[in-house]
């Protein structure tokens, strides 16, 4: 009887060098060369209280929405109601203050993710039951929740002093420096990032990415796993439109305008794959970080607007080519190693 030694497990050099290839690095460092690049030119960027706050906290609300968005574009959708959603929610917020003096500020959040899950429900409802590609049934659910939103609010707005002071206290406080709603964010992260990581559920969202019929022929559910994701994102949109009210205290009909750009932009430049099957969440809260910050850091450096939108463009547009060339090399590879074989 012969013994075959187990091979060996991956060293730390091994599982460093993973890291440094891995696209959530490369984002992370794009991110900190913006900062340290702008900092040299304006030192009050970061080294300010208002600086530092400001840049952990102001993508903190897309950095949420971007979760739930980055789950739906794994399955191969998209969710392009979530700015209406998110609008929606912070006006449903803010009545109910108003509505009811004195309303408990943690059953605000539980309505908040409710009623987005619920706005999510039918997203998904009508993408799997119906059979309809999502970017047409959310493109329609955008404009339908935004009209709703804006019958809703008419020419009406809530105000800062309509709502709790320790509501929002919420957008100002922090624990060591570090914004509340900041580290709500990563409790969220943290949250979805393992259940997609470790979980069968998780894996079963970027198989339906990959591959939808081969998922469906395996016996996956997956019209399950489309309303779940359908729901994740509604939540998560719900969750940043109670965020929103929180950190602006005010609150209109245009409120959460243009998130949904956001988020996809987020996911897509984070490594998010736009035809489902790869990213990570993580990868979609850098990329929220890094396309807000630059928002923010071109006007400091003199960069003009319209310069501002197509660096943002251009980043979208190389953040797809650089899923097709990577995907390109890995049916290359696995053609070769087939071959070989």
């Amino acid at each position: 009887m012969t013994t075959v030694a187990a091979p060996p497990a991956p060293g730390v050099l091994s599982r460093l060098g993973s890291l440094a290839r891995s696209r959530e690095t490369g984002i992370f460092l794009a991110f900190a060369l913006v900062v340290a690049a702008t900092t040299v030119k304006n030192p009050q960027f970061l080294f300010s209280g208002d600086g530092w706050r400001d840049l952990l906290l102001t993508p903190a609300i897309v950095a949420v929405v971007a979760i739930g968005q980055a789950v739906v574009i794994i399955t191969r959708s998209v969710d392009l109601s979530v700015g209406s959603i998110v609008g929606l929610t912070a006006y449903l917020v803010g009545s109910l203050f108003v509505a009811v003096p004195g309303f408990p500020i943690p059953l605000v959040f539980l309505v908040g993710i409710a009623f987005g899950s619920l706005l999510g429900l039918v997203n998904g409802a009508l993408v799997a039951f119906g059979r309809v590609p999502a970017m047409v049934i959310t493109l329609g659910t955008l404009y339908a929740y935004r009209g709703i939103n804006v019958v809703w609010t008419g020419s009406n707005r809530i105000n800062a002093s309509d709502m709790p002071r320790d509501f929002l206290a919420l957008g100002t406080q922090q624990v060591l420096t570090i914004p509340v709603i900041t580290i709500l964010a990563v409790a969220i992260l943290a949250m979805v990032g393992w259940y997609m990581a470790n979980t069968r559920g998780g894996r079963e969202f970027y198989a339906i990415g990959s591959d939808p019929d081969a998922a469906e022929l395996y016996g996956l559910a997956k019209t399950k796993r489309v309303l779940i994701a359908f729901v994740a994102s509604g939540a998560a949109s719900g969750l940043g439109g109670v965020l929103f009210a929180a950190r602006y205290g005010t609150i209109n009909s245009q409120v959460g305008d243009g998130f949904e750009l956001q988020a996809i932009g987020a996911a897509v430049i984070g490594g998010v794959a736009i035809v489902g099957g790869s990213g990570t969440v993580l990868g979609a809260v850098f990329g929220a970080y890094l396309l807000l910050t630059i928002n923010r850091a071109l006007p400091v450096l003199g960069i003009p607007d319209f310069w501002q939108r197509a660096v943002v463009g251009a980043l979208i547009i190389g953040a797809i080519i650089l899923d097709r060339v990577l995907a390109n090399r890995q049916a290359k590879r696995l053609m070769e190693d087939r071959s070989a074989a």
